[in-house]
């Protein structure tokens, strides 16, 4: 179909000839997605005005209690700080954004009133403004009313570049206009095709203005309501221990009628995927497990207790190696890995190029993941409109020699290739994860063939996707030559995702570590592509740009992408969760309920 097509066919659902059901028809049969086909009507202003969720009970309460089993272990509450999904999920189960996503890609009302369209005049005409009408009659846990006042409050707070929050980008320049008690309109200085992305999923979470005020900027992490939430979501916290567990009890002033059906909620973490699939699928000692990274063949024999079911969500969450640009083992002006420094053996290509032919993603993808990966070639794999056909990958370990040997890297004695005083020597980290050992293994044993010499190393989970700044192995501080790990796409377009290599997400000392782009990988060419992208109307122009970005990232091998990750949920029988590959595992915690 052509873009003049798709316009004609966007103006009659404008203009009310052409129902919105009968556009997104006509889009799938063209090769769209639903998701895909919802984005665009939400560009053109013309999103659903409110998309339902599934829900039977009648009453709140009387569930019992909820229990979620998380391998890794949440170790704050604060959701502007959570790097780590584990962290955003803990979060999203107090706080709430205006809206979050559903598996179709449709917004769904949370804190707002109703989604902003064309058609209710919340979508500006020029792209330069959005007007949220927020819900009336919320409460804080602390039984204060949710106002305009918090989500203003929210913006200045997450966009404090002296907060150092993972969510600055989002906030740092946003002009937020509050119309009255209920009513806040965002202006911005360009047209913005994606202005669904301030208030809304995982970088949305609206926090109480007044217990968060007294503690702003340099001063926010020290604030208690770091462990001790006071949000508006369906659960009170009751007690948490950072890298173990938490306990919940139900919001009995919740402001959805008959939520949330369970009286209590538990999360435990730690231990690990095997155990945590384990927990579900044979003993039904927990209703959902989180995430279970657990080479295929296990689960199914779990699956064949009777007990739950594997439930695999495709989005765009992608596991990958990174190179690291920088020298992670030399000091520059104070600090190790420092973006003015470079890698002494990734800063060449051709060792770059070698390492992405030495890993065998088929390999690893059929023998280990099964159906928890699909095999790819780019960073960027959904919705479809950003998928890039333009790369492509290749195994082949001859190859990789012939390209080392004729860059000048010669075998020593030991075998290990050198140039100089500079050995083909690695360290390569990623979390302790029975799947992601042996792809270490997959790797190494390649790797050897070609006269690369790797060190496997493993760390905790708790620590490695923990944050902290005062910790040398999280993978924000990226200590080491190579890691791995997968990073998540929360939301049906690609803005956020991938903002994190753009420049000014560069993760370093001066802002602890907490902004984005943690491999601090960058270009000038893909930063300008990221610009453009930000302020292109143009639903085919825009999908280029990011298609390039995602070609800029591939071809320069410093990132080496494995496989897309649908996200893999171990389901007790009874369970009936509302989950998207879009949002956080607990964005509709307040629809779960479980069968009689």
């Amino acid at each position: 179909m052509q873009e003049q097509d798709i316009r004609d066919l966007i103006e009659q659902v404008r203009e009310g000839s052409l129902p919105r059901r009968g556009f997104i028809g006509r889009m799938v049969a063209a090769g769209l997605t639903v998701p895909m086909a919802g984005m665009l009507l939400m560009h053109h202003g013309l999103a659903q005005a409110q998309a339902t969720l599934p829900y039977k009970p009648t009453k709140r309460g009387g569930g019992g209690t909820l229990k979620l089993i998380y391998w890794q272990a949440p170790v704050h509450l604060n959701p502007h700080y959570a790097g780590g999904t584990k962290d955003q999920d803990a979060s999203y189960i107090f706080y709430q954004p205006l809206a979050g996503w559903d598996s179709d890609g449709n917004l769904v009302p949370m804190l707002a009133a109703e989604i902003p369209t064309r058609a209710n005049g919340g979508v500006g005409a020029d792209g330069r403004s959005v007007t949220w009408k927020l819900k009336r009659g919320v409460k804080w846990h602390d039984g204060r009313d949710f106002t305009a006042d918090d989500v203003l409050f929210t913006a200045a707070y997450a966009g404090d570049p002296a907060a150092a929050m993972v969510t600055v980008a989002t906030y740092k320049d946003l002009k937020v206009v509050k119309v009255d008690s209920h009513t806040i309109r965002i202006d911005f200085a360009k047209p913005t095709p994606f202005w669904a992305e301030p208030f809304t999923g995982t970088a949305g979470s609206i926090l109480p203005k007044h217990v968060f005020e007294p503690f702003m900027g340099a001063k926010s992490r020290e604030n208690p309501a770091n462990l001790k939430p006071v949000g508006t979501g369906p659960y009170k916290l009751v007690d948490f221990k950072p890298g173990d567990a938490l306990r919940a009890e139900a919001n009995k002033d919740y402001h959805v009628p008959n939520q949330p059906f369970f009286d209590a909620l538990e999360l435990k973490g730690g231990g690990d995927a095997t155990s945590a699939a384990r927990a579900v699928l044979q003993t039904g000692e927990f209703d959902l497990g989180w995430n279970l990274a657990v080479e295929d063949e296990i689960l199914k024999r779990l699956e064949a207790a009777g007990k739950g079911k594997m439930q695999f969500y495709a989005g765009s969450d992608i596991e990958f190696i990174g190179l690291n640009p920088t020298d992670p083992w030399n000091e520059v002006d104070g600090e190790r890995a420092s973006a003015k420094s470079k890698h002494p053996a990734f800063s060449d290509k051709a060792v770059r190029d070698a390492m992405s032919m030495l890993v065998d993603r088929k390999a690893i993808g059929d023998f280990i993941y099964g159906r928890g990966a699909v095999t790819t070639s780019n960073f960027l794999n959904n919705p479809p409109r950003y998928r890039s056909s333009n790369t492509s990958f290749e195994y082949n370990v001859d190859k990789a020699n012939q390209v080392l040997e004729a860059a000048g890297w010669k075998k020593g004695a030991d075998g290990i290739r050198a140039k100089g005083n500079v050995k083909l020597k690695f360290v390569y980290q990623t979390s302790v994860s029975g799947p992601r050992q042996k792809c270490q293994a997959i790797v190494k044993d390649a790797c050897s063939k070609a006269g690369i010499d790797l060190e496997l190393k493993t760390v905790v989970a708790a620590v490695f996707f923990g944050g902290d700044a005062a910790n040398p192995d999280t993978y924000q501080k990226f200590w080491c030559d190579m890691e791995m790990f997968t990073t998540t796409m929360t939301q049906p377009d690609p803005q956020f995702f991938m903002e994190q290599f753009t420049s000014e997400q560069l993760a370093q000392k001066a802002n602890k570590w907490a902004s984005r782009n943690w491999w601090r990988w960058h270009s000038a060419e893909y930063d300008a592509a990221f610009k453009a992208a930000q302020v292109e109307l143009d639903p085919a122009k825009r999908a280029a740009l990011f298609i390039k970005m995602n070609d800029l990232v591939v071809a320069d091998k410093y990132v080496i992408p494995l496989f897309a990750r649908p996200r893999p949920f171990g389901i007790l029988n009874k369970l009936q969760p509302v989950l998207s590959a879009w949002d956080n595992t607990t964005w509709a915690l307040g629809y779960w309920y479980r069968d009689a």
